[in-house]
């Protein structure tokens, strides 16, 4: 059994190559093998967002608190909130991240394939976050 106790493991900037604005990403839990999956604690000050992109074997966000939006390519922004649970398919091209207004902290959950565990593509342009 190992603990990890809480500021063990420092918070870091989400870098600008995969996020828009201010994005505090704090490490929970690293996959160890045989196990495949991983998560980190991500906070979103409003306005900020990933790039789009993709997951091999997909992505599960569970909302702390805020409010915050999700799109799936193709599909329409969607809003969560507190106590929502995101399960994105492996593969499907998608961002995350605040509302205009809001905050939002989420858990997100991802599995490593072969090595892999995301593919970062273009930034979600401001047209595309204010549709």
């Amino acid at each position: 059994m190992e603990i990890y106790r809480v500021g063990s493991r420092p918070s870091r900037k989400g870098p600008a190559e995969t996020f828009t604005g201010s994005v505090r990403v704090d490490p929970l839990f690293e996959a160890i093998a045989p196990g495949r999956a991983g998560g980190a604690m991500v906070t979103f000050e409003p306005g900020a967002r990933t790039a789009w992109h993709t997951h091999p074997a997909g992505q599960t966000l569970i909302v702390l608190s805020g409010c915050g939006w999700v799109q799936q390519e193709g599909g329409p922004i969607e809003e969560m909130r507190p106590g929502d649970v995101v399960r994105i398919p492996h593969n499907a091209t998608h961002w995350h991240g605040a509302s205009p207004t809001t905050a939002v902290t989420h858990i997100a959950i991802q599995e490593t394939l072969e090595g892999e565990r995301v593919e970062w593509m273009e930034h979600v342009s401001d047209e595309q976050y204010r549709k």
